[in-house]
């Protein structure tokens, strides 16, 4: 009788290993291009929302400004009305 003869397992790198290496460092590409295509919409879209925040910070601060302009004018106005009406009688 023959003894069968063990087969070798194959030496260096099969096809189907290359192909899951590929496969594999493929969808880690992908996955990486995906993050930094959000973090930069990301940090982009930050940047317009801190700008429109900055402009709304101004415009309170001159509502305050305008607010105290006007208040000051009303005041005047009352105390130049009764001056007139005070030099009348």
């Amino acid at each position: 009788m023959a003894v069968p003869k063990k087969q070798k397992a194959p030496n260096g790198i099969t096809f189907g290993m290359l192909s899951v290496i590929l496969m594999a460092m493929a969808i880690v590409l992908i996955l990486a291009l995906v993050k930094i295509y959000l973090s930069n919409q990301i940090y982009y879209e930050s940047k317009k929302v801190n700008k429109l925040y900055r402009q709304v910070e101004a415009l309170k601060a001159e509502r305050r400004i305008l607010r105290q302009n006007v208040e000051a004018l009303k005041f005047k106005n009352r105390v130049t009305d009764t001056i007139f009406v005070i030099g009348d009688a």
